[in-house]
């Protein structure tokens, strides 16, 4: 039986009889042809009844030999790699998207807030989500009643209730309205903060109505925005590209052969990663960082600081390699060839810096171990006031707080990205951005393939998100000054038109490099300007700011989503709402639950094997550093001036290679992004890091070899490999830590052998603070 496109029928006389011949002889996967009008054709075997498809093929996907064309820009993978098909018809708004929506955004936003107050901070993961939306979509699917049943006869209920398959747009939905659940919101590190450290309790109701301002301000960011950060072909994300593809595996085509392998692929890559991660994780540490010089020379303090990578701030992990894809991720798989060589550079300049840093004692390195993010203990209540701003004269009996040069470095390194980011962006891809610009001001629709199939569905009208813009901002003045936050209402309005003003830099880099700066050191240095001596309203500033501008970014991501999977947009603009009034809610609910339950653990510095402060502990120290003491640590005279200085420095990084690739064209210059390079130059100066070299391992094999000379495969299976590992180990993670990790109150280890000896995994030596 062989099934021709109805636009293709006159081939069916010639060439079916041909094609049947080939299902008996070779490789039949793929078989191309020419049509009389010369589409490209592509043969796909159905692998339940033998059936032969012939449908047409984006000729621009083949160069001029009919091989697959090797992906270079973003038109060729948002081409190659997202499908172009739509159904219009499809139901969304079902019981089973909303129930297993909200379901999922209530499980999401109470684990995304109990693992901010955990030893070991997890998030949840939207892949994770995205397959427990699946699983309990094709479960109300098997046990409603669906169509042919003799309760669906006209009765729209039922019809409500079941009325099919569950659908891609259903899935895409309800993984959305969970995803924008499951983040821990800033405000709440805020009112914990403010509970634990300065004895202000926040009324409940303030509290709520900041928690829901500080997430909408950004929501309608992303939705001004929205016209040249989504639209446009260049805004790619390529993180996108992941959920995407196993949408399209888990619901498209399903009768066909190719389809069926991906399928297969994915379920059998997930379990099988599942499964080992048990390995690297708990029985056999030594395959997560496995190091010969470590075994070598297992009693040297340097060989473990520049060797050692197995355990949390034992070293910069040279040489070493681990196979654990719980830290491996699926970054490789889906970040750019750009920014994982930028990345690589950074790493490589650690090598020498940290070291160097150490060796040579400067801003007191050896007071602390090689690798902390931690300063010296400093009681903060002796050098503020009742109303939390700086006391100089108990400062200068007390003295100033110290960190280690790691965290000097590190923070030196997020600043030089910050600045590097705005250059980078404006030279790079200005003329994409401003070209972008005009045609929304001219009316002039985007020509992206995705976004010129979704004309049919009716548009979200700007001034919805404008409306949603000015109650928040509304709000959050009026919160602003109820809650004695400290931040003026000038200042708000400043914070607010800081992050508006940043939003292209930062939601273009996140778009195109699959990268985002750490912005937050940005809005800290500027409200110390501001508003100085106030760690109040450092961290209101911070909030507004910050928060902002990171929700725009993730709501810009599932904008993309939703163009790439043909969601109609009134439908993500539900969904994005719902979702986060769910997760806001219910963040304060549990914040609230754990902070009076165990607030004399969170104040403690060790904490137990369930609970700790760190996060919180964190939050609050760099609130005091920055807007207590900011001028004091950080100003002309202080001992880490260049760390501001750092932003200023970050300007002129991208013009060098800018400036030559303009002059002499070396194509190499086109993979140095100056901004992520700058940004890992203290990356290795804390968590594990023995697993690096296997991460650069994979991103190489994967974006230059597979991509470069196996075009095929890297189109079918790159990005589905992507989602399997993070699959597999996000709910191996899951599992492992509230039967075994103790985030469910029990903690057990596995006993000692060779492959998990006592002390540090990789046998490095276990170091002390002296070099």
């Amino acid at each position: 039986m062989t099934r021709l496109d109805p636009e293709l029928a006159p081939l069916e006389a010639r060439d079916a009889a041909s094609i049947i011949d080939q299902l008996t002889h070779g490789d039949n996967e793929k078989v191309e042809y020419s049509s009389d009008e010369g589409q490209k054709l592509e043969k796909r075997v159905s692998s339940s009844n033998g059936t032969v498809d012939i449908v047409e093929v984006d000729e621009k996907l083949y160069d001029e030999h009919g091989r697959e064309k090797v992906l270079e820009t973003a038109e060729d993978f948002s081409r190659a790699l997202v499908s172009s098909d739509d159904d219009p018809s499809l139901i969304i708004h079902t019981f089973r998207m909303w129930f297993t929506g909200v379901g999922l955004a209530v499980f999401g936003a109470v684990l995304g807030m109990l693992f901010q107050f955990r030893p070991q901070v997890i998030t949840v993961s939207a892949l994770f989500l995205q397959l427990l939306a699946y699983m309990i979509g094709k479960f109300w699917e098997a046990v409603i009643p669906g169509p042919g049943s003799r309760f669906h006869r006209g009765n729209w209920f039922w019809n409500f209730l079941n009325p099919g398959p569950f659908n891609i747009k259903e899935h895409v939905a309800a993984q959305i309205l969970a995803n924008t659940a499951a983040t821990a919101a800033l405000a709440c590190f805020v009112f914990a903060s403010d509970d634990l450290f300065y004895g202000i309790t926040v009324n409940p109701g303030n509290a709520i109505f900041t928690l829901l301002a500080s997430q909408l301000i950004g929501y309608g960011f992303a939705g001004m925005f929205r016209a040249f950060l989504v639209y446009p072909t260049i805004m790619l994300y390529p993180q996108t590209l992941i959920y995407v593809n196993l949408f399209d595996v888990l619901h498209r085509s399903k009768g066909e052969m190719l389809q069926g392998k991906r399928f297969r692929f994915f379920w059998i890559m997930t379990a099988v990663i599942f499964v080992y991660e048990w390995f690297p994780e708990w029985i056999a540490p030594l395959l997560g960082s496995f190091n010969i010089v470590c075994l070598s020379a297992r009693n040297s303090n340097w060989v473990s600081y520049i060797f050692g990578g197995a355990e949390g701030n034992e070293g910069m992990g040279l040489m070493g390699f681990g196979l654990d894809w719980a830290n491996i991720t699926s970054a490789p798989f889906y970040q750019p060839l750009a920014t994982q060589i930028s990345i690589y550079v950074g790493w490589a300049i650690n090598y020498f810096l940290l070291p160097a840093i150490f060796a040579t004692n400067v801003w007191h390195s050896q007071n602390f171990p090689f690798i902390s993010q931690n300063g010296t203990i400093y009681d903060q209540t002796l050098i503020l006031t009742a109303d939390q701003s700086l006391n100089k004269t108990a400062y200068e009996l007390v003295g100033q707080p110290w960190q280690s040069g790691s965290t000097v470095i590190y923070n030196l390194g997020v600043n030089l990205s910050i600045g590097a980011t705005f250059v980078h962006i404006g030279l790079w891809h200005g003329k994409e951005l401003w070209a972008t610009f005009m045609d929304y001001i001219k009316g002039t629709p985007s020509g992206d393939l995705h976004y010129k199939k979704m004309h049919i569905y009716k548009e979200v009208p700007l001034w919805w998100y404008g409306l949603i813009t000015l109650g928040a901002f509304i709000t959050a003045m009026v919160c602003a000054y109820t809650e004695h936050s400290g931040l003026p209402w000038w200042a708000l309005i400043i914070a607010l038109l800081f992050a508006a003003m940043i939003l292209p830099f930062y939601g273009a880099m996140w778009a195109v490099a699959a990268w985002t700066p750490g912005i937050t050191n940005l809005f800290q240095i500027f409200a110390s300007a501001l508003v100085p001596g106030s760690s109040q309203a450092n961290m209101y500033f911070e909030l507004y700011s910050s928060q902002s501008l990171t929700q725009a970014a993730s709501m810009l991501g599932d904008l993309k989503l939703g163009q790439y999977t043909k969601l109609p947009p009134r439908v993500t603009f539900a969904v994005q709402i719902a979702g986060t009034v769910i997760g806001a809610l219910l963040n304060y609910v549990i914040m609230q639950t754990v902070v009076k339950n165990e607030r004399t653990i969170l104040l403690s510095n060790e904490g137990t094997r369930v609970w700790s402060g760190q996060q919180i502990q964190s939050y609050n120290a760099n609130a005091v550093l920055w807007g207590a003491l900011g001028k004091e640590i950080y100003g002309p005279s202080g001992p880490y001036f260049i760390v501001p200085l750092g932003i200023v420095i970050g300007l002129a990084l991208p013009i060098l290679p800018w400036y030559l690739y303009k002059r002499y064209k070396w194509s190499w210059l086109l993979h140095v992004n100056t901004a992520v390079l700058a940004a890992s130059i203290g990356d290795l100066a804390g968590g594990t890091n023995g697993y690096i070299n296997t991460w650069m391992a994979i991103g190489l094999t994967s974006h230059f070899y597979i991509r470069k000379y196996r075009a095929g495969w890297f189109r079918k299976y790159n990005y589905l490999f992507g989602a399997a590992v993070d699959g597999g180990s996000q709910i191996f993670v899951f599992i492992f830590s509230f039967a075994l990790a103790g985030a469910g109150g029990v903690t057990v280890a596995f006993p000692t052998w060779a492959l998990n000896p006592v002390g540090n995994a990789d046998y490095c030596k276990v170091t002390t603070q002296e070099g």
